[in-house]
């Protein structure tokens, strides 16, 4: 379209010509569309990456608590050995040395035989299910066990 001015070169802001013609603007536009198709490629490159570095992290987020658990598993079954054994010897003990002591010692012998036949994951089920059978007792059980913790922690 031709500058209805009369000014040769300059911009008709009427029309959004200007004076270079219909090549400077196709130019112009190409090299915009280029611009912005570089930085879609950009971001979506950029995005990628970091949804690669957050799977990663997860990952081995996850393998580390894996780890964790299994050997937290392992010393509370180890824990969990001692205790029996523990147990089992300290009835010997006071069938030996206690008046009465049969009592105690068949009670002990049947802790070991417990903790002995028992994984851990068998004993947490059977705490619920006595906290869950016993509330008000449980809850008071664990007030008094949190007091004396605070109380030892405390001096």
């Amino acid at each position: 379209m031709a500058n209805p001015t009369g000014n040769k070169g300059k911009d008709d802001f009427r029309t959004g010509t200007t004076g270079q013609g219909a090549t400077g603007t196709t130019g112009v536009a190409d090299k915009a569309r280029d611009m912005a198709s570089s930085a879609v490629e950009t971001v979506r490159d950029t995005a990628s990456n970091v949804a690669d570095r957050a799977k990663d992290m997860a990952s081995n987020v996850a393998d580390t608590a894996r780890d964790w658990a299994s050997t937290a598993g392992h010393k509370v079954s180890d824990a969990a050995s001692s205790v029996g054994s523990g147990l089992g010897s300290l009835a010997s003990s006071a069938r030996e040395n206690v008046p009465g002591g049969e009592y105690v010692a068949d009670a002990l012998e049947s802790g070991t035989r417990y903790f002995q036949e028992h994984s851990f994951r068998d004993m947490a089920d059977d705490l619920s299910g006595v906290i869950r059978r016993n509330p008000i007792p449980a809850l008071l059980i664990g007030i008094g066990i949190g007091f004396l913790l605070a109380r030892s922690t405390r001096s």
